[in-house]
């Protein structure tokens, strides 16, 4: 067992369309788990992270850079990884997770040059360097863009 797998016993959470403030015999009636008077107590109390008009939290944090929308989280992985596999093997991005090359490829794998290669393989993947498709190609393999 690890945390992951960690769950409530089963009955042991209330689901959340529990009816509040529906009379004694309910549970959960007169003041309908808000306990007595106060401002969270009355409608209109104030929104998560408000701080009593003192500048909240998250506005005194200075806030650096961006996040840009559409940029690709795109794998590398060198030429030389792919020495793992047998001769004329076909080399997928699923073959690679297989033989844990590669873990959780978001947006896909490119195959970069900076090692050695001495097998014919026929590589399909999202993307291929310059260098990377000069060596597989020079073994007689083929770099299909997928």
């Amino acid at each position: 067992m690890d945390l992951s797998n960690l769950k409530p016993a089963e009955g042991s959470k209330h689901s959340n369309n529990f009816r509040r403030g529906r009379g004694h015999g309910s549970g959960n009636g007169k003041t309908a788990g808000k306990g007595h008077k106060g401002q969270k107590a009355r409608s209109g109390a104030p929104r998560p992270g408000f701080e009593g008009g003192q500048m909240p939290l998250y506005r005194r944090i200075p806030k650096r850079g961006f996040t840009n929308r559409n940029s690709k989280d795109i794998v590398g992985i060198n030429v030389d990884r792919l020495e793992a596999f047998d001769n004329d093997a076909v080399v997928t991005v699923e073959a690679l997770m297989e033989k844990g090359i590669v873990k959780h490829p978001r947006d896909g794998v490119k195959i970069l040059g900076n090692g050695e290669l001495t097998k014919k393989l026929t590589v399909q993947v999202n993307a291929f360097s310059a260098g990377a498709k000069e060596k597989i190609e020079a073994l007689g393999g083929k770099a299909e863009v997928i």
